[in-house]
């Protein structure tokens, strides 16, 4: 009977020590943040990305009581960011927002990337999305996207397009275009959006890919005109311009960026949750949704799993498209 007793109380305290970090782990969820949380960002001060990340921030602080604090690192094609991420805290007071890029297309296009996705970042919430539409100027022959096919396979090699970077959304996007339509069209990298949609105002380029944020501006003043939405829908506010799901030549061809936050893969599972959801309940807000049309962006409902499905996906997906290109970008 006594051997029985102690047998029980042995697996007793075996079931206890392996509940009690588990308890300690849903406390540290229910008194999180107990300091300031610290969100690096490759994306500069001022730009859109930046923009929404710092207005999810403010949301999150005062849903936390504690300061979410935004610290810009641009530059190294986001492994500035990374490094310090890296270096910081792994209780989930330190985040990181990255993009598609950094995320989806970087383990495609570095040989030598300073970071594994799968094992340094936990996707918490995608934070803004923006679909690209197909662009040329105002005063273009060019006027729907099976006329830019046709004068591509004309000329080959004889049609621009630009981007804001080599690797960028813009730039692999067209390689997408270039490979499902069987044509070869000439790459012109600029510095900048503002250089590109100037060039593809004037024709210095013949088309580009571009968001409501990036080239809206120019499409408004009568400068540049979408002729087609790389998406599954048309976007509410253009609704004239058809989305590529409805053109049976490029079906499937769809571009689009994203934001998103992410913990390190080894933080609290059950904190990450708490991050997550508390990201979730701020991209719901009425306020934020307003402010996000006036970014331009779409303001994206997706649950963390979903999230990882999606960058699983699209991973997948740019693989085929890089490595048929041989771009490398080191």
């Amino acid at each position: 009977m006594n051997d029985r007793r102690k047998a029980l109380q042995v697996i007793a305290g075996c079931g206890a020590a392996a509940l009690s970090p588990l308890l300690a782990e849903r406390a540290m969820a229910q008194t999180f943040p107990s300091k300031p949380v610290r969100t690096t960002t490759p994306f500069p001060a001022g730009s859109g990305p930046d923009a929404a990340l710092r207005l999810v921030a403010e949301h999150l602080g005062k849903k936390w009581g504690q300061p979410v604090v935004v610290d810009n690192k641009p530059g190294g094609g986001g492994f500035i960011a990374v490094s310090q991420f890296k270096q910081g805290v792994t209780d989930g007071h330190d985040l990181i927002q990255l993009d598609s890029n950094h995320i989806t297309t970087h383990p495609h296009t570095y040989k030598k990337l300073p970071y594994n996705v799968a094992a340094d970042f936990a996707p918490l919430g995608m934070i803004l999305r923006t679909p690209f539409f197909v662009t040329v100027a105002a005063d273009s022959p060019i006027k729907t996207l099976d006329d830019l096919i046709a004068k591509a396979r004309e000329k080959q090699d004889a049609m621009f397009y630009g981007s804001w970077f080599v690797g960028s959304p813009g730039h692999i996007g067209a390689l997408r275009l270039q490979s499902m339509t069987g044509t070869k069209m000439v790459h012109v990298p600029f510095r900048d959006f503002g250089a590109l949609y100037a060039a593809v105002s004037s024709q210095e380029v013949n088309w580009a890919l571009g968001s409501i944020a990036s080239a809206g501006p120019l499409e408004k003043a009568g400068r540049l005109r979408f002729i087609a939405l790389a998406a599954p829908a048309r976007d509410a506010q253009h609704p004239n311009v058809p989305a590529t799901s409805e053109l049976a030549f490029v079906r499937g061809f769809e571009v689009s960026a994203w934001a998103g936050l992410f913990a390190p893969a080894t933080a609290p599972a059950a904190v990450r949750a708490r991050v997550a959801a508390d990201i979730a309940e701020v991209l719901a807000n009425p306020t934020v949704a307003e402010r996000y049309r006036t970014f331009g962006y779409e303001l994206p409902k997706m649950s963390p799993a979903a999230f990882a499905e999606l960058i699983r996906q699209e991973t997948a997906s740019w693989r085929d498209v890089i490595t048929a290109a041989n771009l490398t970008l080191d």
